[in-house]
């Protein structure tokens, strides 16, 4: 097994989750029982090690297999590539501890959705987004005004901390547990109408907070607001298969193509590739010289849309 699949185990062993490594379709995964012991989870880790891109087009063709199967009979695994543990470990903690039932529960009915400037939605998203912040024209932040409900475990050790549950309740009240933001309008005529579509471009909650209808919510002061005819988002296959889409009214559209990325292994920093060529299969050398990097493709993303005006 690899140092990564080791020190996420560490991680279990430390909260005192009953867990085991075990093989899935060519992949070491680890099979956890949820807080409840009523369910169990399954976390892909997965090593980056390509030396080229060709390799981590293989890799990642593997892994996307490994996925579907897995889905298929045990739910979406928690994946967690290497890059993202080292880079953003807390954040992949938290977000593990909350699939395993060990979360803050929070409801958009007890929140308030405020318009928060740049800096207050970069500060948020760098901490809580896997992919950090990315140009904007609208910013939302969902405020926590009390607390009512399900918190999943008021007290609970997790290795040599205690974990005070009630305590964080009432220190979380008045903070800001959500973010999304929106691009400007792009417009087109159709029928001789201004059509006005704006991308969704980033929504992120605090990893260790379940927040009920906060997604909803933030859409709905956009859409009052600016008042658009058309909103597009995509779903980051790494994270999820984007069904709360759905049930905000989105319907899916074309899949966007996975990305591949150079990282530096000295600090785990993704790099966007800009040029690839298109039909580059596994056998192709396409890297060129790129002695100490890595290379990693990630599972592409979904599309969705909700269409507000009536157009075709």
């Amino acid at each position: 097994m690899s140092r990564l699949i080791d020190e996420i185990g560490a991680f279990l062993d430390d909260g005192g989750f009953e867990h085991s490594f075990q093989s899935r379709h060519g992949f070491d995964v680890i099979c956890v029982r949820t807080l409840d012991g009523r369910h169990t989870r399954v976390i892909l880790p997965l090593e980056i090690s390509a030396g080229s891109v060709g390799e981590a087009i293989q890799d990642s063709q593997e892994a996307e297999e490994a996925v579907r199967m897995i889905s298929s009979l045990e739910g979406y695994p928690v994946i967690i590539p290497e890059d993202r543990w080292h880079l953003q470990r807390k954040m992949m903690q938290e977000r593990i501890l909350a699939h395993l039932e060990l979360f803050s529960q929070a409801y958009a009915r007890n929140c308030e959705t405020r318009r928060i400037d740049k800096a207050e939605a970069k500060a948020f998203l760098a901490e809580n987004h896997s992919y950090g912040y990315a140009a904007c024209r609208y910013c939302y932040g969902l405020f926590l005004k009390r607390h009512t409900g399900h918190i999943a475990e008021e007290i609970r050790s997790i290795g040599n901390a205690r974990d005070d549950r009630e305590e964080t309740r009432s220190s979380n009240i008045g903070r800001l547990i959500a973010v999304a933001t929106f691009s400007n309008a792009r417009k087109w005529i159709k029928d001789g109408k201004e059509i006005r579509s704006y991308e969704w471009t980033r929504y992120a909650s605090l990893p260790d907070m379940r927040v009920s209808g906060g997604m909803g919510k933030l859409l709905k002061a956009f859409i009052e607001e600016v008042q658009p005819d058309d909103i597009m988002s995509y779903a980051d296959l790494e994270w999820s298969e984007g069904n709360v889409y759905k049930t905000l009214g989105f319907k899916t559209e074309m899949p966007k193509d996975p990305v591949i990325f150079e990282i530096d292994s000295s600090d785990w920093q993704r790099k966007a590739l800009k040029r690839f060529p298109i039909g580059a299969t596994p056998q192709d050398d396409i890297s060129g010289n790129t002695t100490g990097r890595l290379f990693f493709r990630n599972f592409g993303s979904r599309k969705f849309r909700l269409k507000l005006t009536d157009y075709r």
